[in-house]
This record gives structure tokens, C-alpha cells and sequence, in this order.
């Protein structure tokens, strides 16, 4: 499990400065919501942002979800990130009613990725797993099944990793 570094982004004036009045509104009540959890909030452009501990990604986004505060009954991406230091998972969460936008972040460990899947949550997480299973290793618990989308079968190793050896691939 990786352990949530603390940036000097988290609480800024600079990053709150970057949200408008509804989106600031939004980062309140997710404070209030959230208070349960070792949460940390950050602004990217003018989305709100929260980053979480692992352990805790699917409870957080079930709450997002159900909450009717909050609805973000959407998920507009779920992405794999490799940061060298370690490995990230960003989740887009979209409220039409509500017209907002939540970006949820979680770190892992480049050794043991492991991180609670949403697929129960949001069924478009499927496939945004599996996408992040082949590219990054990321092991997403409770999936229904991780087998490749993008690559084959025996693929070794994973691409979308900054060490991955690309000048030295050979397909055939």
C-alpha cells in the first residue's frame, strides 16, 4: 500500500483560487462528507480533486455515487498513471444533474499496485480497469476479470510504465 505524500498544492489558496463559486461549494460539502477518510483536496484547472488512500477508493466512490448530494452517477474516464516514484489511478466523475465534475486520485506502490475495483460501482470501470491492468500492472481486487483488452495473450511486461523497454521490443 502506498502511503499518500503530502504536496504543497493540497489546501492551497492557488489551487482553491482555480474553482469557481459551485465548485468550491462542492469541495466544501465533499469535506463534510468525506470526514471519515484521510482525504486531501486539490484543484486540477477548475475540477475539484481529492486524493484518497487505496483502501478506501471504493467506499469514497460509492458514497459519490449514492449520496444524493453529491450524484455522480458518471464516470467519464479512469486512468493509470506512471509517476516513476510511484504509480497513480485517477478517476473522472461526472453529476449531470448537478452539472459538476470530481476528479478522485489514489497512489500505489510500482512494486504492488493493488487498488478495490469500482466495476460494481460504475460498469464502464470494466474496461477502463482491464486497460489499466495491461498497461500499468495495476491489480484491481474484485474485478470480474482482468484479462487483456489491449494487448495479447503472453504479452510480457507493461507499456504504458516509463520503464518499459520500447527500444528493445521486438513483436516478432
Amino acid at each position: 500500500m502506498a502511503e499518500r505524500r503530502a504536496r504543497p498544492e493540497d489546501h492551497s489558496p492557488e489551487a482553491e483560487a482555480k474553482l469557481d463559486p459551485r465548485a468550491q461549494a462542492l469541495q466544501a460539502l465533499l469535506t463534510d462528507v468525506l470526514a471519515p477518510y484521510d482525504v486531501t483536496h486539490d484543484a486540477v484547472v477548475d475540477i475539484p480533486a481529492i486524493a484518497v488512500q487505496p483502501e478506501h477508493v471504493s467506499d469514497i466512490c460509492r458514497l459519490a455515487k449514492d449520496d444524493p448530494r453529491l450524484d455522480f452517477k458518471m464516470l467519464l474516464c479512469l486512468a493509470g498513471v506512471d509517476y516513476k516514484e510511484y504509480l497513480q489511478v485517477v478517476y473522472i466523475l461526472l453529476s449531470l444533474d448537478l452539472e459538476q465534475k470530481l476528479l478522485i486520485k489514489t497512489e500505489l506502490s510500482s512494486e504492488d499496485p493493488h487498488v478495490p475495483s469500482v466495476s460494481g460501482i460504475w460498469r464502464a470501470a470494466e474496461w477502463y480497469e482491464r486497460e489499466a491492468h495491461d498497461l500499468y500492472g495495476i491489480v484491481f481486487d474484485g474485478h470480474p476479470g482482468l484479462e487483456p483488452l489491449v494487448l495479447y495473450e503472453g504479452f510480457e511486461g507493461f507499456p504504458g510504465r516509463k520503464d518499459f523497454p520500447f527500444h528493445d521490443y521486438q513483436e516478432f
